[in-house]
C-alpha cells in the first residue's frame, strides 16, 4: 500500500509538472499570436493609408490638371483670372488640412469629421464633372430638350465644388493620412530622409498618371473619363469605411496643439509690447518667455520651451514661401505659355496637362540616385550639411527656371501664329513645338526633388518629439502662403501694368517681364536662406534630451548626477548616504 501511494503522488507531481509547462508555454504562443497578428494589422493599416494617399493625389492632381482650361474656354476668365482660381484652389488644399486638424483635436470627433469629409469629397468631385464637361444625356429632358447651365450657374456650382472638394481633401491628409501615421519617431536622420525621398517619389509618380490620363478628359473621344475622378472618390471613401471599422485611422497625441502655440506667441508679444523697456532677467533668454508662469504668464515652461524650439524654424518656413510661388508656376504661367504654343507632334495633338509629366521625370529620376548619395553622406562624420545644401541647390533651380521661361516667351514670340483648336475652341497660338519649354520645366523638376523632401526632414528632426506634428502643419501653412502669394503677384502684375505683364493675349503682353521679376526675387531669396543656413546643418543632436533638460525639475535631477559623479572622484564620505538614496 505504501509504494501504491508512492506510485500515486509521483504520477500526480508529473501530471502537475506537465500543467506548469504548458501553462508556461501557452502564454508564449498566445504572445506570438498577438504578435503576428499586430504586424498583420500594421501592415494592413499601412496599405489602406497609402491607398487613400494615392486616391486623394489622384483626384486633387485631376481637378488641377485643366482647371486654366476649363475656365478660360468654358467660362470665359481672362488669363490671370484662370491663373488666381487655380493658385487659391491648391493654397486652400493646403491650408485646410490645418483647420480640420484642429477642428478634429478640439471640437469634433474624428470618426465624425471623418466621415463629413469624405461626404464633401464625394459632392465635390461629382459636381465638377458636371459643370465642366458638356454630357448632353444629363440635361436633357423627357422632351428631347437641352437645358445648359448659364454661365453664373455654372460660376456658382464650379465654385462650390471646390470649395467642398478641398474641405474633404482637408479632411483626408489631416485624419486618415496624416504624416505620424507612419510612425517616424524612433527613425534617425538617414532614415527620414530616405522616407521623404521614396514619399515625394511615390506621390510624385501618382501625378505623372494622372496627367498622362486625365488630360484627355476634355476630348471628344474620352468624356466618360470624367466620371473617373468621382469614382477614385468613392472608391476612397470605401477604404476610408473599411478603415473605420477596423479601427485603424490614428489617433494622435493631444499633449500639444497648434492652439497653445499661438497662444504662448500671442500672451509673449501682449507682455512684451506692453512693457516700456524689454527687460530680460539672468535666466530669461527670450521674448517667449513672458509667457511663462514663473514670469507673470499662463503657459508652463514645457510649453514655452516647445515654443522657443519651434520659432528656430519660422526663418526656414518664411524662405520657403517665394520658392512655392515658383513651383506654382507649372499650373498658371507655363500652363499658359504651353497652351499657347503648338501641340502637335506627329500628327497627334498632345494635351496641355502632359506637359507637367515632363518636370516629374526628372525627379523621378533623381530620387534613387539622391539615395545613393543620401547613404553615403549619412555614414561620414559630418553629415549636417546635406539638407541645406539641397535646400539651395534647389532654389537656384527655381530661380533659374523662371529666368529659362522669361527667356523662352520671347523666343516663343518670333513664330508665326497658327490656328489650333483646344476644348472644341479654335485659338490662334504660336507656332513653337511646346517641347522647347522643356528646360524651364525640367530646372523646376530638380528643385522640387531637392527641396520639398529636405524642408520635410528640417521640419520634422529639428523640434521635439511632442511637437512635430505641428512644426508639418506651419510648413504646411507656409507653403499654402506661397501659393496666395502668387495669386497676389499676378493680380499685383495685372492691375499694375493694365494687363502687360499677364495679358490674355501672350503675343500682345510682356509676360517675360513678370518671369524675370520672378527670377530676381528668387534669386534674392536663395542668397537669404543661404546665409542663415548653418543655423539647421546639426542634424544628429538630440532636441528632445536638450529640451528635457531645460525644465526645472529636471535641473535639480542633473545636478543631482553631477554630485554623485564629483563624489565618485573625491571619495568623499559625507555624501556616500545619498548614493545609496
Amino acid at each position: 500500500m505504501p509504494d501504491a501511494n508512492r506510485r500515486d503522488m509521483q504520477e500526480k507531481q508529473l501530471l502537475n509538472h506537465m500543467d506548469d509547462k504548458e501553462q508556461r508555454t501557452l502564454p508564449g504562443r498566445s504572445n506570438h499570436d498577438e504578435n503576428l497578428s499586430q504586424s498583420a494589422k500594421k501592415f494592413q493599416e499601412a496599405i489602406c493609408v497609402l491607398l487613400v494617399e494615392l486616391c486623394e493625389r489622384f483626384t486633387f492632381f485631376g481637378i488641377v490638371c485643366n482647371m486654366i482650361l476649363f475656365c478660360t474656354v468654358r467660362l470665359g476668365y481672362r488669363n490671370y483670372q484662370a491663373a488666381i482660381v487655380n493658385m487659391c484652389f491648391v493654397g486652400t488644399s493646403m491650408l485646410t488640412p490645418v483647420l480640420v486638424g484642429w477642428l478634429a483635436e478640439c471640437l469634433v470627433g474624428r470618426i465624425k469629421l471623418v466621415c463629413v469629409c469624405m461626404f464633401l469629397h464625394f459632392l465635390g468631385t461629382a459636381l465638377l464633372p458636371v459643370v465642366a464637361f458638356p454630357f448632353e444625356d444629363i440635361y436633357i429632358d423627357r422632351r428631347h430638350i437641352l437645358h445648359m447651365l448659364t454661365k453664373r450657374e455654372q460660376k456658382i456650382v464650379f465654385y462650390f465644388a471646390l470649395l467642398t472638394a478641398s474641405l474633404g481633401i482637408g479632411g483626408i491628409r489631416a485624419i486618415v493620412c496624416p504624416l505620424s501615421a507612419y510612425n517616424l519617431e524612433d527613425c534617425g536622420p538617414k532614415e527620414l530622409f530616405s522616407f521623404f525621398n521614396w514619399f515625394n517619389w511615390l506621390v510624385n509618380l501618382n501625378s505623372a498618371v494622372v496627367f498622362v490620363s486625365i488630360s484627355y478628359i476634355q476630348k471628344s473621344v474620352a468624356r466618360n473619363l470624367g466620371f473617373l475622378i468621382p469614382f477614385v472618390s468613392v472608391l476612397m471613401a470605401m477604404i476610408t469605411i473599411h478603415m473605420v471599422r477596423g479601427e485603424m485611422i490614428y489617433k494622435p497625441k493631444t499633449d500639444s496643439s497648434l492652439l497653445t502655440t499661438f497662444g504662448v506667441i500671442a500672451s509673449a508679444l501682449k507682455k512684451t509690447c506692453c512693457m516700456r523697456y524689454r527687460y530680460f532677467s539672468g535666466s530669461m533668454t527670450s521674448w517667449l518667455d513672458h509667457a511663462k508662469e514663473n514670469y507673470g504668464g499662463q503657459y508652463s515652461e514645457t510649453q514655452v520651451e516647445s515654443t522657443k524650439l519651434l520659432s528656430r524654424l519660422f526663418p526656414l518656413f518664411a524662405f520657403q514661401i517665394l520658392y512655392r510661388t515658383c513651383i506654382m508656376q507649372i499650373p498658371s504661367g507655363y500652363y499658359l505659355q504651353t497652351m499657347n504654343s503648338n501641340l502637335h507632334f506627329s500628327g497627334f495633338v498632345l494635351p496641355v496637362a502632359a506637359m507637367n509629366v515632363i518636370s516629374i521625370v526628372p525627379l523621378l529620376i533623381l530620387v534613387p540616385i539622391l539615395e545613393q548619395i543620401n547613404s553615403c553622406l549619412f555614414n561620414a562624420k559630418d553629415t549636417g550639411r546635406s539638407p541645406t545644401i539641397y535646400i539651395v541647390v534647389g532654389q537656384l533651380s527655381a530661380a533659374l527656371s523662371v529666368m529659362v521661361a522669361g527667356f523662352s516667351e520671347i523666343h516663343r514670340k518670333h513664330f508665326p501664329q497658327v490656328e489650333q483648336t483646344l476644348s472644341e475652341e479654335v485659338l490662334l497660338v504660336s507656332s513653337m513645338p511646346c517641347f522647347h519649354l522643356a528646360p524651364q520645366y525640367i530646372l523646376l523638376g530638380v528643385a522640387e526633388a531637392l527641396v520639398t523632401p529636405s524642408c520635410s526632414l528640417l521640419a520634422f528632426r529639428l523640434v521635439p518629439e511632442r511637437i512635430r506634428g505641428i512644426s508639418m502643419h506651419f510648413l504646411t501653412v507656409f507653403n499654402g502662403a506661397g501659393c496666395f502669394m502668387g495669386a497676389f503677384f499676378v493680380h499685383t502684375a495685372h492691375a499694375g501694368t493694365q494687363g502687360n505683364w499677364f495679358p490674355h493675349l501672350l503675343h500682345e503682353g510682356k509676360l517675360e517681364r513678370f518671369f524675370f521679376f520672378l527670377a530676381s526675387l528668387m534669386m534674392v531669396n536663395t542668397l537669404g536662406f543661404w546665409t542663415i543656413a548653418h543655423r539647421y546643418n546639426n542634424l544628429n543632436q538630440e532636441y528632445t534630451n536638450e529640451f528635457r533638460g531645460s525644465l526645472p525639475e529636471e535641473k535639480l535631477l542633473k545636478h543631482e548626477k553631477a554630485i554623485k559623479h564629483y563624489d565618485t572622484v573625491l571619495s568623499s564620505p559625507i555624501l556616500s548616504p545619498m548614493e545609496k538614496t
